[in-house]
């Protein structure tokens, strides 16, 4: 494992934007608000052959007596015990303040070796900007602006100082990256944290309590499992204000950085237009999907009464009816492990390769059973078909009249592929190419048979 480098320090102080700096790319949302970052937000970094972990936190506040100040000030906390270092950031506009010293002594308490880090000094001779500081009691003082990269390469040295040279942090395999979707206080961090075993993610019954995009790194039956955590996407008409719609880009990005998306619906609530919505950019990105029905322990049971709320999903959801759909509660943990099963499952269908030889026969059986139509007087000829890609799983079908092929059509060879091949649970793509006869490959006919379609009567 890596070793852990938090960043701590009052709200605003520039925490989120020095995390982006040294990770060199925007995974933090910046906003000149205070609290804007809520949970720890963590990167893999590598500099110079030192591969190490960077916490982001929320704003440390040791006065603030709100639950939800609270909240925030057990992350930092939870980010200090897991850190190996600590970089404590300071504001040099502000000075030092009473709360800078009491985050220091706890530090100092800590054990954990600490830079201390003064932002914010543009515009100023260094020595004005950070002479207060060193009433901390400390010999050094790194200054920086993290928004103008001054002083950063001394300080990326400093902490470059305390970890050792080594390989980037991996596991045997490939990691599955699992982003968790859907509308505020739907229960996504809840489900992690049943997941994982512990308070990873603050939970609170505020909606919108997640922001950022976080990770969660598990192993499963020696499988590496990455959660993203997702802010709530809500409709753009209601968005009060510019953080919401970077809160809504940062999901979406989300959704594109993962191989696997689980759909968190309220069971209270059913499949609402915004539940559909996400659905939509789920399907547009070939991703991956279970549909997790939370909070199924508040329904009151009746027969049938699970598949009458599978029928309407799949009714209002058509567009991913490959998505299995289960029914859980991240409260009490009903069904809960069965996500972690599936997500396995679903990892290996995703990346499955089917040679060639098996692709074709396949077609040819679906196409004897249900041909496609001819153009005109002229018969349609499937020349052969394969796989070109996985994750998901993309096949190209060679023919002499690829218009014939109509979406409805293009959609019954999916979903005999998928049948075929138990590619369920996960998207499938197929491509229709045109190509003559005299362009075709040479090929030995024991190991690709011309698959022909007929006219339709």
């Amino acid at each position: 494992m890596n070793p852990v480098v938090a960043i701590i320090g009052r709200p605003n102080v520039g925490k989120s934007t020095l995390f982006n700096t040294i990770a060199r790319r925007n995974i933090a949302i910046i906003h000149d608000l205070a609290g804007v970052t809520r949970d720890r937000n963590y990167t893999e970094v590598t500099l110079d052959s030192h591969a190490f972990t960077l916490i982001d936190t929320g704003g440390f506040d040791p006065a603030g007596e709100d639950d939800f100040a609270r909240l925030v000030r057990e992350q930092a906390v939870f980010a200090v015990e897991e850190a190996d270092l600590i970089l404590f950031l300071m504001d040099g506009t502000d000075g030092l303040q009473h709360s800078d010293l009491d985050i220091a002594r706890h530090l100092q308490q800590s054990g954990k070796p600490v830079l201390y880090v003064v932002n914010k000094v543009e515009g100023r001779s260094i020595e004005d900007a950070v002479n207060d500081f060193y009433r901390i009691g400390v010999d050094t003082i790194h200054a920086i602006s993290a928004k103008h990269k001054t002083g950063i390469p001394e300080l990326i040295e400093a902490i470059l100082a305390h970890i050792p040279e080594g390989t980037p942090w991996s596991q045997d395999g490939e990691e599955i990256v699992c982003s968790i979707i859907g509308r505020p206080n739907v229960g996504k961090s809840s489900l992690i944290n049943r997941l994982v075993g512990q308070e990873r993610f603050m939970v609170s019954e505020q909606a919108g309590t997640t922001r950022d995009p976080v990770d969660t790194i598990m192993r499963y039956h020696g499988q590496t499992i990455r959660f993203i955590d997702t802010a709530g996407i809500r409709r753009k008409s209601s968005l009060g204000y510019k953080l919401e719609r970077f809160c809504e880009l940062m999901s979406l990005k989300s959704i594109s950085r993962s191989a696997l998306c689980i759909l968190m619906i309220d069971a209270r609530d059913g499949v609402t237009t915004y539940d559909a919505r996400l659905a939509a950019q789920i399907y547009e990105r070939n991703r991956a999907c279970i549909v997790a029905i939370n909070k199924w322990d508040l329904i009151e049971k009746k027969d049938k009464s699970y598949e009458h709320f599978v029928r309407d999903v799949r009714a209002k959801l058509a567009f991913i009816d490959f998505a299995p759909v289960v029914a859980l509660s991240a409260l009490t943990g009903q069904r809960v492990r069965t996500i972690l099963d599936m997500i396995l499952d679903i990892g290996r269908r995703y990346s499955l390769r089917i040679a060639t030889p098996e692709v074709n026969r396949a077609i040819e059986q679906v196409c004897a059973h249900h041909p496609p139509p001819g153009l005109g007087n002229s018969r349609t000829k499937i020349y052969y078909a394969a796989q070109i890609s996985t994750a998901p799983p993309v096949f190209k079908l060679f023919t002499n009249h690829p218009r014939v092929f109509t979406t409805a059509y293009i959609k019954y060879l999916e979903r005999s592929l998928r049948e075929r091949f138990k590619l369920d649970c996960i998207p499938l793509c197929l491509q229709v190419s045109g190509r003559a006869k005299q362009d075709r490959p040479e090929r030995k006919p024991s190991r690709h048979r011309q698959v022909s379609g007929q006219k339709r009567t």
